[in-house]
């Protein structure tokens, strides 16, 4: 059984391509972190990952305050956490701000945007993905703020790559859909990103992602996403491995930190969170949705985990998305 592919059902990724540049040296920019530009990608809110693709060209990139990894033509650089980071090539310059341009790249589309200082050339697109910040939380809590990963090595990372050049050089003159074909073949570029990289792991390697390679770890956890709401016990997750009682707590708890049951319920409490946030439900509903026996229960578990009772969190949480899209429309309409 897949576990990544059944959390990704939950974590249910919308992304897409938003810059397409080819920039000469020496060239630096800054890109804003996911809270500024949340109001524009996710109105409604949520998580923004972002990556980058280069085509062609070379390039390094990092986090503002942290180290540069170097980057070439083929690979993929994600900023899974959503931090403002910086990319640039050549000699040092003052980074291009985003954040102020942001409405100036949106505007442009794909049109191919040209600068720098005249040197070699790089070219790339960026593109993000929007995520529920509940539910995708197991997910991106296993990866580092900066991971890269070459995508032409073989698979199906090539034919996305020339998918997604294509696409993007022929977006003026696509036809209906074309948006939505991007914005498929974006999300389908993080996955593939993502299996590369739990591939490439070492084999000491701690946490979800290692976890969720290992054959048996993965199978367990692949069932607990599946079905989240199942009375589980250890005893019937260690059947369902193939394992004793004893050494599946031993090994999940040397991959996850924690045994079965306490992983499980901290998922069904962020399924839980993510169904308050994005429907009308009543508390009720989503306790029993995720497995709880009355609502009293789900209650007093879910204020342990997000010190607040179910129905102020879904008040909080939907006030606290629409005040940046209120500033957005303000300043717009400026």
């Amino acid at each position: 059984m897949d576990v990544l592919s059944e959390i990704l059902k939950v974590v249910k990724l919308e992304g897409a391509v938003f810059h397409n540049a080819e920039l000469s040296a020496p060239w630096s920019f800054r890109a804003p972190p996911s809270r500024a530009v949340a109001p524009y990608f996710a109105p409604r809110g949520g998580h923004i990952i972002f990556y980058h693709l280069l085509t062609e060209g070379r390039g390094f990139a990092g986090l503002e305050n942290g180290p540069r990894v170097s980057l070439s033509a083929g690979e993929v650089v994600v900023f899974p956490h959503g931090d403002s980071h910086i990319m640039c090539n050549g000699a040092p310059v003052e980074p291009v701000d985003n954040e102020r341009e942001l409405d100036k790249i949106l505007a442009r589309g794909l049109t191919l945007s040209r600068s720098g200082g005249g040197g070699e050339i790089t070219r790339f697109v960026c593109g993000y993905l929007c995520c529920d910040p509940h539910a995708s939380r197991v997910l991106l809590a296993g990866l580092p703020p900066v991971l890269k990963v070459n995508i032409r090595n073989g698979g199906p990372g090539q034919w996305l790559e020339n998918s997604i050049r294509f696409s993007v050089d022929h977006a003026a003159t696509s036809r209906a859909g074309g948006e939505a074909v991007l914005a498929k073949l974006s999300e389908a570029l993080f996955v593939e990103t993502l299996r590369r990289y739990i591939s490439e792991l070492p084999a000491e390697q701690t946490g979800w992602l290692a976890g969720a390679r290992d054959p048996d770890i993965g199978k367990v956890l692949a069932l607990l996403h599946r079905k989240p709401s199942h009375a589980w016990t250890v005893a019937e997750l260690a059947h369902e491995a193939g394992l004793s009682r004893s050494v599946l707590a031993e090994r999940f708890r040397h991959f996850l930190g924690e045994p079965p049951i306490s992983y499980l319920t901290r998922w069904r409490l962020q399924l839980g969170a993510q169904m308050l946030k994005s429907s009308n439900r009543s508390v009720a509903d989503v306790a029993a949705e995720v497995g709880y026996d009355s609502e009293a229960a789900f209650n007093r578990a879910f204020k342990r985990e997000y010190h607040l009772p179910p129905a102020r969190f879904r008040n909080e949480s939907r006030a606290a998305a629409a005040e940046p899209r209120a500033a957005m429309e303000a300043v717009r309409s400026a």
